[in-house]
């Protein structure tokens, strides 16, 4: 009985669908509830289908199965009322319910003296009423539930007339033997509309992932344990060119097979969930980067789904940048980054390569910017640029180092192979003729060429020698060369400006300097408090100090010089702050301004909010700036003196007579003080010209309304003298030399001449 059964459903589960309303299904069921009929002698055999979970949807979201039970039936014999009882049965949702939550088998005889409940009479009634009232139930049985994953069946028969079935010629009650029959078979058709279920749906979920897989707008494939392309949806078809079969090594090149084998490695031995690797692929002529996703997929093929990106855009746009950080944008050369770069090469390398480094610099370049425009020196920029490259060696590197600066190392030269193409870049560019709109222009540059030592500490030391023989030669005449060489005295000068701005940038950025302090004296009035000027020292690593002689020109000349200014300010600020008491005792503080401070906007901006939040400080302040920067840079010393009025502060001219030796800017400039050059007060008491232009200057401060300061007073005959004359206040080494700020205790004065009583002196001078 098992095995007939079992066969029918064997044969059931080979069509496409075991749902009840599938027309092959049914007869198949049919089949099964006949056997049932013939094993049982009963009339009337139903099978009521439920399921326990949602819908199950195809590929196409269309719905397979929209209800949750379903009712079939056979009879053996003709049964008009078949189809009725079926439909009566399938609509009466209170029946099914109660039949499907059935925890015991039902069976009812012809007295329905076994119906004990209310539920199991309500059955009762409900067939008892369904069927012709010709005919009577002589025997009802139901089983209870038998519920397979997802799925529930109950199988009814029910017999119209006694009967006794034996089996093995053993009489067995009917109700037995109907249980047992109708229990196997239930749980059969369970199990197989079970299986089918999940058979269903995993052939769906199947072309779920096979449509999504195909549809992905990235590309996808599947690789197996050797690596080939075993499924690829249609981005990867039109965009890799892979085809099926195909190694996913051959499309790399061979250098990169290491990579895509650790990776594939790591994924596969479970090192990670997901590895990726950036590869080049040679697709036609042009290559292509993409990024190589791995992880399983998840199937018993072991295989690994391989998601593909490209990145193409991503190295274009990083090489891009590269090429835009080692390269000028103007004149596509070489930057200073790239060169210095070069030469950082070839001083770590093994081999000692000899080369030279010349430095050029375009002569006037600042005229043609000034005439025609800068898109006009932006044009002769690119023609040098193109001129030098033709006129260099092969193999040697020329570069822009910015503004009209280039650069040029030349590997596997000296001193003479040097100066020979130094030589015939002077000779070409001269002859160059540049236009710009009818405008023509000279073209010529000074060179500096300095030998590449490979034992130097680092590259700055030639690319400064190479600098300073190219200033040397610009002023020695223009479009020239030069050859460092370190016996050369003007050089060595230049060079070691060059070597001190380096250290004016170590000293600011480590806070090696120190302020100092030097009086200015009264001498025709006096003062309680203390007239002083500010001066600054660099402190070297032995404790020693550096002249400003010495660190300051290379400072305005490599422009630092208003990073100088901002350090002693700041720092003379905070330290009347902190000696608060001491500066209200003083008279007067002077600090001195460069010129390049004066043109430096962002200086001039620092500076005003940086004296605004000191109100109680800016009052005793005192700026000095030169005769030649007040007069060269006019419109700046007027801002300067339009933004210190209104703070309290005042303004002193330094080196007064040095420069244009003419009073006509006086009447533009309000000064406070004048200070007159120490060319002229060193032998005052000697030379009666000296004598007669310090008069001239203490006069027309008294008509003018400044008052004179006299410098380099060495002696006290000079400062008694200057008294004499008129002038308002000295300052040399004879009143007192520089010292550390620091070390001022009080800001109280004590009279210079009264002290060396030699204010008697003034009569016989």
């Amino acid at each position: 009985m098992a095995e007939s059964t079992q066969n029918l459903l064997k044969q059931a589960l080979t069509y496409e669908s075991l749902e009840m309303d599938s027309p092959m299904s049914m007869l198949m069921i049919d089949s099964v509830l006949a056997l049932i009929c013939k094993q049982l002698s009963c009339d009337i055999v139903f099978a009521i289908k439920s399921s326990h979970s949602n819908n199950t949807f195809s590929p196409s979201l269309d719905i397979v199965d929209t209800s949750t039970y379903k009712v079939a039936s056979h009879s053996t014999k003709h049964f008009p009322q078949q189809n009725l009882l079926t439909q009566a049965i399938e609509q009466n949702k209170d029946l099914i319910d109660l039949v499907l939550n059935l925890s015991k088998p039902l069976h009812i005889d012809q007295q329905h003296s076994s119906a004990t409940t209310e539920q199991e009479q309500f059955i009762c009634q409900f067939f008892a009423q369904s069927i012709d009232k010709n005919l009577a139930i002589s025997h009802l049985e139901i089983t209870p539930a038998a519920n397979v994953g997802n799925v529930g069946v109950v199988l009814i028969a029910m017999s119209l007339q006694q009967t006794t079935v034996t089996i093995d010629s053993k009489p067995q009650s009917c109700e037995s033997f109907w249980q047992s029959v109708l229990d196997e078979h239930c749980f059969h058709l369970a199990a197989a509309f079970e299986l089918k279920r999940l058979s269903v749906l995993l052939v769906n979920k199947e072309k779920q992932y096979q449509e999504l897989f195909s549809h992905l707008p990235m590309a996808c494939a599947l690789i197996d344990v050797k690596n080939l392309v075993v499924l690829q949806n249609q981005v990867s078809q039109n965009m890799l060119k892979f085809e099926v079969g195909q190694s996913l090594f051959d499309c790399l090149r061979h250098d990169d097979h290491a990579l895509l084998q650790d990776t594939l490695h790591i994924v596969r031995q479970g090192v990670l969930r997901q590895a990726w690797c950036e590869v080049p692929l040679k697709l036609g002529i042009s290559t292509h980067w993409y990024k190589m996703s791995f992880c399983h997929a998840l199937n018993s093929q072991q295989q690994l789904l391989l998601m593909v990106e490209d990145v193409t855009e991503r190295y274009r746009l990083a090489d891009e940048l590269t090429f835009h950080s080692n390269h000028d944008a103007l004149t596509g050369l070489p930057n200073r980054v790239q060169f210095e770069g070069m030469l950082d090469e070839l001083l770590a390398s093994d081999e000692a390569i000899p080369a030279c480094v010349a430095f050029l610099d375009l002569d006037q370049f600042q005229v043609v910017n000034d005439l025609s425009g800068h898109q006009a020196g932006d044009e002769l920029l690119q023609q040098v640029s193109k001129r030098l490259k033709q006129l260099v060696r092969k193999g040697d590197v020329v570069a822009r180092l910015g503004g009209d600066e280039f650069g040029i190392l030349m590997y596997h030269s000296d001193e003479v192979s040097s100066q020979q193409v130094a030589k015939r870049i002077c000779q070409q560019l001269c002859e160059h003729e540049f236009k710009w709109k009818k405008v023509k222009h000279n073209v010529s540059m000074s060179i500096g060429i300095a030998t590449f030592d490979p034992k130097a500490k680092d590259i700055y030391e030639v690319m400064s020698q190479a600098d300073a023989a190219c200033r040397l030669a610009k002023q020695e005449g223009r479009n020239r060369w030069h050859y460092f060489s370190s016996d050369d005295p003007q050089v060595h000068i230049l060079y070691t400006q060059m070597v001190a701005s380096v250290d004016i940038t170590g000293a600011l950025a480590l806070n090696q300097f120190e302020l100092f302090y030097q009086l200015i004296e009264p001498l025709n009035h006096n003062e309680v408090g203390l007239h002083m000027e500010i001066l600054l020292r660099m402190v070297l690593e032995d404790g020693s100090f550096v002249s400003p002689a010495i660190f300051l020109p290379a400072a305005e000349r490599y422009n630092l010089a208003s990073r100088v200014d901002r350090w002693v300010i700041d720092n003379l600020l905070k330290w009347g702050s902190e000696n608060l008491n001491i500066w209200r005792e003083l008279s007067m503080v002077s600090v001195n301004l460069s010129a390049m401070s004066l043109a430096d906007q962002k200086f001039m901006s620092w500076l005003e909010m940086r004296l605004m939040v000191e109100p109680e400080l800016v009052d005793k302040l005192c700026f000095e700036i030169t005769e030649t920067a007040a007069v060269s840079q006019l419109e700046q010393a007027t801002a300067l003196i339009d933004l210190l009025r209104p703070l309290g502060c005042k303004l002193a001219l330094d080196d007064f007579g040095s420069g244009f030796s003419s009073f006509a800017y006086l009447k533009t400039l309000d000064v406070d003080f004048v200070k007159i050059d120490g060319q002229f007060v060193v032998n005052v008491c000697t030379d009666r010209r000296d004598k007669a232009i310090v008069s001239a200057i203490c006069q027309l401060g008294k008509d003018m309304d400044f008052e004179v300061i006299g410098e380099f007073v060495e002696t006290a005959e000079i400062g008694v003298k200057l008294k004499k004359l008129g002038v308002d206040y000295a300052q040399g080494y004879a009143i007192n030399k520089p010292c550390p700020l620091s070390s001022l205790k009080s800001g109280i004065r004590s009279p210079w001449l009264a002290v060396r009583g030699l204010d008697n002196m003034i009569y016989d001078i």
